[in-house]
C-alpha cells in the first residue's frame, strides 16, 4: 500500500535529470514533496539537477529503467526515454526497450505499491496525422518499420501496457500525450527545431529548414507543460487519459525560424534541406479534454517563452 503517514509525498521521477524531468522536480520540491530522481544520464545531465543536491528532500539514483527497481514511493512520473530523433535513433533497440521494458518495470512497481503512475507519452503516437488537430480518440498514422518507429511504436506499446495494467491489475494510471515543448535546459545539440534554430541563429550560421518549412508545429513552454502534468497526476481516479498536453497555437517551421532570427538579432539566412523520412506535416493538439477534465491550458505565448530560452542558450554559443 502507498504510505499514508504523512501529507508529504515521496515522488519518483524517472528521466529526472532530463529537460522535462528536472523542471518537474523543481515544481515538486516547491510543492513540499520528497523527490527521488532516477536517470541513467544517457541524455539527462548532472548540470540540470546540480542546483538540487543541497536540498535534503532531493535524492538522485543512477539507474536504467530497463532493469527492475525496488524502492518505496507514493507516486511515479515515468519520463525516462530519449525524446529527440538524434538521440533516440542513436540506439533504436535501446530506445524501444526503454519505452517497453521501462513501462513494464515501472508498472510492476506501481502495482506492488498501489500508487499512481503517470506515463509521459507523446504526440508522436499520432504519426503523420490524417486528422487535424489531433484528438485523443484518433488512433494515429504511424510507420511501424521506419527510422522513427523505435520511439513512436515504443511509446504506443507503453500506452497499451499502461491500460492493460489498469484493466487487469487496477493500477491507477495517468497517460499524458506531450506535444512539442521548449525552454531552458533543452540539450543544445538535441536536433530539435527550437534548439537547432536558436543555436544556429546565435552563432550566425544558416538556419536549416526541411522542405519549404511549411510543416506546422505547436510549441508549449516548459512551465505550462509541467503544470499540465501535475494537474493530470492530481486528478481523480476516473481520469486516466490519454490526455493531450500542449499548446494549440500552430506555427509553420518557417515562421519559427523567422521569429528566432528576429529575437536574437541574428544575420542568419534560411537554407533548405530535404524532408526527413516520416517527418509529420502537421502537429497541433486538441486540448479540450485537458481544459474540461483538468482545468488546464497553456498561458505563455511563444515570443515570451523564446526570449527565456534564447537567454539560456547564449552560454553555449
Amino acid at each position: 500500500m502507498a504510505r499514508t503517514y504523512s501529507m508529504r509525498k515521496r515522488v519518483m521521477v524517472t528521466g529526472g535529470a532530463g529537460f522535462l524531468g528536472s523542471h518537474l522536480i523543481d515544481r515538486l520540491l516547491e510543492a513540499g514533496h520528497d523527490v527521488l530522481c532516477v536517470d541513467n544520464l544517457f541524455t539527462g545531465t548532472k548540470e540540470n539537477i546540480a542546483h538540487l543536491h543541497s536540498n535534503p528532500r532531493f535524492e538522485f539514483m543512477r539507474h536504467d529503467v530497463t532493469f527492475p527497481l525496488f524502492v518505496e514511493v507514493d507516486e511515479i512520473y515515468n519520463l525516462a526515454c530519449p525524446a529527440s530523433p538524434i538521440h533516440y535513433q542513436h540506439d533504436p533497440v535501446q530506445t524501444t526497450k526503454t519505452s517497453v521494458h521501462g513501462a513494464i518495470n515501472m508498472l510492476g512497481l506501481a502495482k506492488r505499491l498501489n500508487c499512481k503512475i503517470l506515463q509521459a507519452s507523446t504526440s508522436e503516437v499520432y504519426g503523420d496525422p490524417s486528422v487535424h488537430p489531433q484528438t485523443e480518440d484518433y488512433w494515429g498514422h504511424v510507420n511501424p518499420i521506419g527510422p522513427r518507429s523505435c520511439y513512436d511504436e515504443g511509446k504506443r506499446c507503453a500506452e497499451t501496457l499502461f491500460f492493460d495494467y489498469h484493466r487487469q491489475n487496477s493500477v491507477p494510471i495517468k497517460v499524458a500525450r506531450i506535444f512539442n515543448t521548449y525552454g531552458p535546459r533543452m540539450h543544445p545539440a538535441d536536433g530539435r527545431v527550437v534548439s537547432n534554430f536558436i543555436m544556429q541563429a546565435l552563432r550566425g550560421e544558416p538556419i536549416t529548414i526541411y522542405g519549404e518549412g511549411s510543416q506546422t508545429r505547436s510549441f508549449c513552454y516548459v512551465d505550462d507543460l509541467i503544470r499540465g502534468l501535475m494537474a493530470l497526476m492530481d486528478s481523480g481516479p476516473e481520469v486516466t487519459g490519454p490526455t493531450n498536453i500542449g499548446n494549440p497555437v500552430e506555427f509553420t517551421v518557417r515562421e519559427l525560424a523567422e521569429k528566432v532570427i528576429e529575437l536574437t538579432g541574428s544575420s542568419s539566412t534560411l537554407v533548405k534541406e530535404p524532408l526527413p523520412q516520416d517527418d509529420p506535416q502537421q502537429r497541433q493538439p486538441d486540448i479540450s479534454k485537458a481544459k474540461r477534465e483538468l482545468g488546464w491550458e497553456p498561458s505563455v505565448p511563444l515570443e515570451q517563452g523564446l526570449v527565456k530560452t534564447i537567454d539560456y542558450f547564449r552560454q553555449f554559443s
